[in-house]
């Protein structure tokens, strides 16, 4: 699938190739834009100086809270089994 290229080297956007390509391009910057915008809003979280999270404020909590989660799920009798049998 070799791009046309015009008399002056430039790529000739008549072609149903560079349509294709334009396509994809749009495609990989809208997935580009959702995933950035994910990133941004789990770190938009009010940091200490230091960059730690400020514990006092809500999003700390709920970052706290998702941990012990993870620590409860981690030390289940299942979890154990697996480690013990790897």
């Amino acid at each position: 699938m070799a791009v046309q290229k015009t008399a002056s080297g430039r790529v000739d956007k008549r072609t149903k190739e560079y349509k294709e390509m334009v396509e994809r391009a749009q495609k990989a910057r809208a997935a580009q834009k959702t995933t950035s915008i994910a990133k941004k809003s789990s770190s938009s979280a009010p940091k200490r100086a230091d960059g730690k999270l400020d514990k006092r404020t809500k999003e700390y909590k709920e970052v706290a809270e998702r941990m012990a989660e993870v620590r409860k799920a981690k030390n289940s009798l299942k979890n154990k089994i697996k480690r013990l049998f790897k």
